[in-house]
């Protein structure tokens, strides 16, 4: 009888028990991810944050200082929610969190600009909420240019140049014309760069933790004679159930981007498909690789814990490489999730050949053969486990 239950077919059907009897691999495997999913998604849906609420500080009070707020008020990515009367006050209002940055006039500015002065609009925006506050940077810069090229128009007009004052404020016409996402959709380049990144740490995380569970509950013995005392037969049939789950969640993680989202595709399905699949394997073998390293439960769940959660900005989604230092910037490429995004914006986004791809794919290979150069050492842990709590 015991031998009928031993062999890869015998361990497959053990593993394929264990994720559908136990609560926390139905969570890991399904609920989480689909959460995930989801939650990103729609948060994103709108594509780019509007009315980012504001403030004004007008110490001037003239039709000029007037227009500039009437201006300001009409910026799709600002709301002015708050006309403070001081700085000290707008200030207050930034760090209560009621505002994200206020827009300052001073006092005299109409005066000084038709005297040629040359008095300073100043604005402040709270750069701790990163996107937020880039957006009212942005605006309220764009708002003191067309400010300065207003007055500017008003004064050459009052000293008779009214034919082409547009052409000598302005005479070189910029076109700017986004590549690859031509509606500056932040869904576009957010959701398809961290829900991979959060699906890797749900693979990595559970890879580790089935197998250190064999250990913990000192089921690893017998799992080790089931697979005739190899390793890689005892960690291959264990996790061969759990690698085509997370292939049929990445691959629906796929369509549910660019299919029910609508995000563009301009390359091949097939090849991001390959991708997805060899990324599901390349995040697995990446967290075999450090429990082979660290057998330990506890210490192999928090090592890829914290490599997962530092992918969201190691993996340059929200900070390029060529910015960090350097002692950061090469963490990035030693992340599966990494590769994902930048075969997503070489094959999805400009849809180029996958000439330009297949190197990053062969990153994926190298994470994918990393464990077999270690499995060996699982032989002694699993047959006289020991856990340490």
């Amino acid at each position: 009888m015991e031998r009928k239950r031993t062999g890869v077919a015998a361990i497959v059907w053990r593993s394929l028990v264990n994720m559908s009897t136990k609560p926390i691999y139905l969570v890991g495997f399904f609920l989480l991810p689909l959460l995930t999913f989801v939650m990103l998604t729609s948060l994103m849906e709108s594509g780019l944050p509007t009315k980012v609420p504001a403030g004004i500080v007008d110490h001037d009070g003239t039709p000029l200082s007037r227009d500039i707020t009437q201006s300001l008020a009409g910026m799709q990515l600002v709301d002015l929610v708050e006309t403070p009367t001081s700085f000290t006050e707008a200030r207050h209002r930034v760090q209560e969190g009621k505002i994200f940055g206020f827009f300052m006039i001073p006092e005299n500015f109409q005066a000084d600009l038709m005297a040629g002065k040359s008095p300073e609009i100043t604005f402040y925006t709270n750069m701790t909420y990163y996107v937020p506050g880039s957006l009212l940077f942005k605006t309220f810069k764009a708002t003191a240019v067309y400010a300065k090229a207003g007055v500017a128009v008003k004064v050459l007009d009052n000293v008779g140049v009214s034919d082409a004052p547009t052409s000598l404020l302005q005479p070189v016409n910029i076109g700017a014309r986004g590549i690859g996402n031509p509606w500056l959709n932040y869904g576009v380049y957010l959701s398809n760069s961290f829900i991979p990144a959060a699906l890797q740490l749900m693979i990595m995380l559970m890879t580790c933790y089935t197998l250190g569970e064999e250990m913990k509950r000192r089921t690893s013995p017998r799992l080790l004679r089931m697979a005739g005392g190899s390793p890689y037969k005892a960690v291959f049939a264990t996790l061969l159930p759990q690698t085509l789950t997370w292939i049929v969640i990445a691959l629906f993680m796929q369509v549910w981007l660019f299919k029910f989202n609508h995000y563009p595709m301009n390359g091949s399905w097939w090849w991001m498909s390959l991708s997805q699949v060899m990324f599901v394997l390349a995040s697995q073998g990446f967290a075999l690789f450090f429990f082979t390293i660290v057998p330990n439960l506890r210490l192999s769940l928090s090592i890829c814990a914290l490599l997962g959660v530092l992918s969201f900005s190691l993996a340059a989604f929200s900070f390029p490489v060529e910015s960090m230092y350097p002692a950061l910037g090469i963490f990035s490429w030693i992340l599966p999730t990494r590769y994902n995004f930048l075969i997503y914006i070489d094959q999805a986004l400009n849809g180029r050949d996958i000439f330009y791809s297949r190197v990053w794919f062969v990153c994926y290979i190298i994470f994918m053969i990393l464990p077999i150069f270690t499995v060996w050492r699982l032989r002694k842990e699993f047959a006289k486990p020991v856990y340490a709590p």
